[in-house]
């Protein structure tokens, strides 16, 4: 028998179904970190001009990929519940914000940390860390935005239009290295003609691969969070909670 795939469009159906799915992906999540890790910190070999300092790429460039994409997730989804009043994309699109904020903080901070050894100084205003600190403002403008809004139909058209404006951002931090002169070195895989040992290349796609279904349990996590105080908040508590102890589980979440 075909699955009605269409009623998880129903937030209370989605609710139920992220709550089934979330181990799926934060256990492998678990393992994978924890594998990239050993690869990249133990296995992987020193590099012959920056030392064991590269190491920490293992960490920035997963997190600088992800606070991109996640942030073109996020327009996306922000845009559809616009466009078509659907209140699931809404809170997906603010579901993901936070952890897309998160990733990006992180870049930020890994790549100071990297750039003090390597190029003598924790920051310069280099286009592509401008346009990386930039993209940590939409996010912070996204999440600061939504929450001064009390009325979330109007909070979600409001933060829909600034992602959606702020989209043209993530081509500019992509292509900066190559249409300006900055300090940030240019790709760091080039998978035409790789110039990493094979332990990084496994290292750097392993970690990738961790923070992506570490994103989709987190995220699905406060969507469930989000789900029930917007529920809550118009009546609908009924069609989320199907029983006592649901609601019981629900409610603790809810301090998360």
């Amino acid at each position: 028998m075909a699955i009605n795939w269409y009623k998880y469009a129903a937030p209370a159906n989605f609710y139920r179904l992220a709550g089934k799915i979330i181990p799926w992906f934060g256990i492998p999540a678990a393992i994978l970190f924890v594998v990239g890790l050993y690869i990249g910190f133990v296995v992987a070999p020193t590099s012959k001009e920056q030392g064991d300092v590269y190491r920490i790429i293992f960490i920035h460039v997963p997190a600088a990929w992800m606070g991109m994409m996640l942030y073109v997730l996020m327009a996306a989804y922000a845009g559809i519940g616009w466009a078509f009043n659907a209140r699931l994309a809404s809170m997906m699109a603010s579901a993901i914000s936070i952890t897309g904020a998160v990733f990006t903080f992180l870049a930020l901070v890994t790549g100071a940390l990297w750039g003090k050894p390597t190029w003598g100084t924790w920051w310069v205003w280099d286009a592509r860390m401008t346009s990386t600190l930039i993209l940590m403002f939409l996010y912070i403008g996204f999440i600061s935005l939504q929450s001064a809004i009390d009325d979330p139909r109007r909070s979600d058209r409001a933060g829909a239009v600034l992602a959606l404006v702020g989209v043209i951002n993530v081509p500019i931090i992509y292509f900066s290295v190559q249409w300006w002169n900055t300090l940030h070195q240019g790709a760091t895989i080039n998978l035409s003609k790789p110039k990493m040992a094979a332990s990084m290349l496994a290292s750097m796609f392993i970690m990738l691969a961790a923070c992506w279904l570490y994103s989709i349990a987190v995220v699905l996590v406060r969507l469930r969070c989000i789900i029930l105080e917007r529920e809550h908040a118009a009546g609908r508590i009924m069609a989320v909670t199907a029983n006592k102890a649901e609601t019981s589980e629900l409610s603790g979440m809810e301090s998360i």
